[in-house]
C-alpha cells in the first residue's frame, strides 16, 4: 500500500512538471505571436520569446505582486485596471532589460498584454481547469 502513495506520489509531482513546462512554453508561444500581430514589439526569436516571458512572470511575481498589495485600494475602485497598468509596467521593464525583446512604447506594450491575456485565456478554456 505504502509503495503505491510513492508512486502516485511521484507521477503527481511529475504532471505538475509538465503543466509547468507546458505553461512557459504558451505563454512563450504567446509573446511571439504578440510580437507578429501587435505592431511595435519585435521578438528575435522563439527562444527570446521564452525567455522574455519568463521574466515578465517573474517580474510580475516579484516587483508586480509588491506594486498591486500597494495599489490595492486604488485597484478596487478601478475594477482592477491599475493591475493591467502594472502588467504593462512589467513588460516594458522586460523590454529594457533584454535586447532581443523590443516594444515601441506603453501603448504596444498594452495590446501586447491584451494578446498575451487572450491566447492564455483560450488555453484555460480549451484545457480546462484542475481546480475542481
Amino acid at each position: 500500500m505504502n509503495n503505491w502513495l510513492v508512486i502516485c506520489d511521484e507521477l503527481n509531482k511529475k504532471a505538475i512538471m509538465i503543466q509547468l513546462i507546458i505553461k512557459i512554453l504558451l505563454m512563450g508561444l504567446a509573446v511571439f505571436l504578440g510580437a507578429r500581430i501587435v505592431p511595435g514589439v519585435q521578438v528575435d526569436g522563439y527562444t527570446t520569446a521564452i525567455i522574455a516571458a519568463l521574466l515578465i512572470a517573474l517580474a510580475n511575481a516579484t516587483v508586480g505582486f509588491i506594486l498591486r498589495v500597494l495599489t490595492f485600494p486604488i485597484n478596487f475602485l478601478t475594477l482592477g485596471l491599475v493591475s493591467f497598468i502594472i502588467t504593462v509596467l512589467m513588460i516594458l521593464l522586460v523590454d529594457n532589460l533584454m535586447k532581443g525583446f523590443n516594444t515601441s512604447g506603453f501603448f504596444a506594450s498594452a495590446l501586447l498584454a491584451i494578446v498575451i491575456a487572450l491566447i492564455n485565456a483560450l488555453y484555460s478554456v480549451i484545457a480546462g481547469s484542475d481546480k475542481d
